[in-house]
């Protein structure tokens, strides 16, 4: 498969597909007469394993390390499970943040009469510092 095609059944963009061989997450199966790359089946599965960890919110060093121990068939899953559940704990802060931020933006917003008169509670808010 040359580049297009691959970066199509991966579902990703070309200029993704040549950062992710940039990035030593998937390497081409070689080079065709005019110098083209050109990718296996099993580059298409790491673009689309790589494809959805990021979806995850996985670093690319991340996914580098889940691919080794993808590639790796005496990993243990634990290894896998650490990862994982690191990135789970991120995402549960996040969520967190984003759930007071919500709350923080629904009282300005609810508090705001949104009038033709000057005065702001958003902009009041926003000029504080905490």
């Amino acid at each position: 498969m040359n580049i297009g095609d691959i970066a199509k059944r991966a579902d990703l963009p070309t200029k993704t597909v040549r950062y992710y061989a940039d990035q030593g997450l998937v390497n081409p199966a070689g080079r065709n007469a005019a110098g083209y790359r050109i990718y296996d089946a099993k580059a298409l599965r790491k673009l689309i394993f790589v494809r959805r960890a990021r979806a995850m919110g996985f670093s690319i060093k991340e996914c580098k390390k889940l691919l080794g121990l993808y590639e790796d068939q005496s990993r243990a899953s634990a290894d896998v499970r650490k990862i994982a559940a690191e990135r789970l704990a991120e995402v549960t802060v996040k969520l967190e943040e984003l759930s007071k931020l919500k709350e923080e933006l629904t009282l300005l917003v609810n508090n705001c009469h949104g009038d033709n008169r000057p005065d702001c509670p958003i902009l009041e808010s926003l000029e504080k510092d905490a």
